[in-house]
């Protein structure tokens, strides 16, 4: 959990409906390479922690007898209802908990994933927590975007202006504060690291490692570049009260500057995949 900040949870209050369609995509493939990694067998079952609406849950649930999404927030569980509807899967199900109170009576899973999400938890109390539901030999699985600094700007093969990212988190701290926002408290120490010392005190195996190059070139709307904007707890919805009308037409201004279109193009991170096995 970030240093000096307390979960609420306002964290990603109407934050739902715009995380799939504004957050960058995970790389191609990474479902079935997850699937041949872990490996899943018949009747294997899988644990989504800090599902949000199901980006990683849904893409796995064909691999799996059951995938079982678990967040706190009731907005992102009904958008991963929905997103599963849309999609034909039946054998996803959702749990509104925090990671730190997981409920009784889940049963035994093949692999524990984190899509983004363990640096918002109590990462000893879940870790220990999570070995207790994972299978011997099971996979507790971190996935991230590569972090890595951005390129400067101004890629010539792309098709489209690039979003104006910095210019969007000026204008953020402009009416939030200099301070990042992370539900009702501050963020002022960012998001901690150190996962493999805390997975190693909580008995599992040192990592295995994979990365998966970003698919080509990521063309973007107007609507999508301000959905990212919504999507990320810095800037949830909620955040704004009732300044948040005139924040996005101050926002939809600062992107048509740049693209009169209202067409963007970027190239999406890498994916990073951290995975500990639990003792056998």
């Amino acid at each position: 959990m970030p240093e000096g900040w307390v979960w609420d949870e306002t964290l990603y209050r109407g934050s739902a409906p715009y995380y799939a369609r504004g957050r960058p995509p995970y790389a191609p493939g990474l479902a079935d390479r997850l699937a041949a990694l872990i490996p899943f067998a018949d009747g294997s079952r899988l644990l989504d922690v800090g599902c949000g609406p199901g980006i990683l849950t849904l893409p796995l649930a064909p691999h799996v007898a059951e995938a079982v999404g678990v967040d706190p927030d009731p907005g992102m569980l009904a958008e991963a209802a929905r997103r599963a509807t849309v999609a034909g899967v039946a054998n996803a199900r959702w749990v509104q908990a925090r990671a730190e109170v997981l409920p009784a009576g889940l049963g035994r899973f093949r692999a524990a994933t984190f899509g983004q999400s363990f640096h918002w938890m109590d990462r000893e109390r879940v870790a220990a927590a999570v070995r207790r539901l994972l299978e011997p030999g099971g996979a507790f699985v971190l996935v991230a975007d590569a972090k890595e600094p951005r390129a400067d700007p101004g890629d010539p093969d792309l098709p489209h202006p690039e979003p104006p990212y910095e210019a969007i988190r000026g204008l953020i701290r402009e009416w939030l504060g200099p301070v990042p926002r992370a539900g009702q408290g501050l963020l002022r120490h960012g998001t901690p690291d150190g996962e493999a010392a805390v997975l190693a005190a909580a008995g599992f195996a040192a990592p295995e490692r994979l990365r998966l190059p970003a698919g080509g070139v990521w063309v973007r709307t107007e609507d999508e570049v301000v959905a990212w904007v919504w999507s990320l707890a810095g800037s949830a919805p909620h955040l704004f009260g009732e300044r948040l009308g005139a924040f996005e037409v101050e926002l939809r201004g600062l992107l048509r500057d740049v693209s009169p279109a209202g067409r963007f193009a970027d190239r999406p991170p890498d994916t990073e995949v951290r995975m500990w096995r639990s003792p056998g």
